[in-house]
């Protein structure tokens, strides 16, 4: 689904004059994540502003495994940009130590990350903005508008932010869906493993570690997943699905390692084919693959002994678990 209208480049063209009338000479702060979504934005206003942005990573402890590593090369070396790290990981998880319900993590990671930016945005005196990489599909499923939409979830930049910001809010990519958001990274010379990655939520793991998160649960599902996305690449599988993940759910099952009985986790693997995001079919993957990912993840992962594989479409599921 398209709703650029008109070309590409027009677009790019006003959307970067539209940002310089905006911005004027303030400083924007950038949460940037590594994503589609986010990387795309900051191609877009780097463009824009050159030095007046200021991208920060902030490493959330939720990170998918050696991710924190890799945004920061790419961009760095890559890409020329200077990247400001934060380290937040103990804040981050002290503020969701205990808590289960999907909307109160979404909350808590929003506002964990607007109070972190506000303090960053202190160390720059003229950063008066926040950029993000709000997309249509954040606002169509976190907001309720006139009976028309139905809340499906708050998403963490939308529904999960704090009613009063010290920072202005810009989000340049809002009105597109993921497709247009692609054809523009393309467009600015963003290479494909950038654009054409699979889409990662902002809450990151949190959201797919069902019911309360540790950093030892945290580090179980880091490992689950680089196995299921390295073999979805190394079966040429990677660029078939629109979108791929696990998730950790908790739920233990009985099993045997060797002569030992074994009473240890369960986790889903999740793989979609969608346009937009907006709705998606369960991934036909083929079922030896599986088999092979299944085998590897419980050989491989201490503390999981079952594998399970969801055949949901959205609707009436939705793509993420929470």
């Amino acid at each position: 689904m398209m709703s650029i209208k008109g070309s590409i480049s027009d677009f790019i063209a006003s959307s970067i004059q539209e940002i310089r009338d905006k911005v004027g000479d303030d400083h924007v702060i950038l949460g940037l994540s590594g994503g589609v979504d986010s990387s795309v934005t900051a191609a877009l206003l780097h463009k824009a502003i050159k030095d007046k942005l200021v991208p920060i990573y902030v490493n959330t402890g939720l990170m998918r495994k050696n991710e924190s590593t890799e945004v920061r090369d790419f961009f760095e070396n890559e890409f020329g940009m200077k990247l400001y790290v934060v380290d937040a990981e103990e804040t981050f998880l002290n503020g969701l130590k205990g808590v289960i319900d999907p909307e109160e993590k979404r909350k808590i990671i929003g506002k964990t990350f607007i109070d972190i930016f506000e303090q960053e945005a202190v160390k720059h005196k003229n950063a008066k903005w926040l950029a993000q990489g709000t997309v249509k599909p954040d606002v169509l499923e976190s907001i309720a508008k006139d009976g028309k939409t139905v809340k499906v979830k708050s998403h963490h930049n939308v529904g999960g932010l704090p009613d009063k910001m010290n920072l202005k809010l810009i989000e340049p990519l809002i009105e597109l869906f993921k497709d247009d958001v692609r054809a523009v990274g393309k467009e600015l010379g963003l290479p494909s493993k950038m654009v054409d990655r699979h889409p990662f939520p902002g809450p990151g793991l949190g959201i797919r570690i069902i019911g309360d998160i540790t950093k030892e649960k945290v580090a179980i599902l880091q490992d689950i997943d680089d196995i299921f996305i390295s073999e979805l690449r190394s079966a040429g599988l990677y660029d078939k699905v629109w979108q791929a993940f696990a998730v950790l759910l908790p739920v233990y099952s009985v099993g045997v390692t060797g002569d030992e009985r074994t009473f240890e986790q369960v986790c889903g693997l999740r793989a979609v084919t969608s346009v937009d995001g907006m709705t998606a079919d369960w991934a036909k993957l083929p079922l030896e693959f599986l088999k092979r990912v299944s085998n590897k993840i419980i050989n491989e992962v201490q503390g999981v002994n079952r594998v399970v594989y969801d055949i949901s479409s959205k609707p009436p599921a939705t793509i993420e678990w929470e």
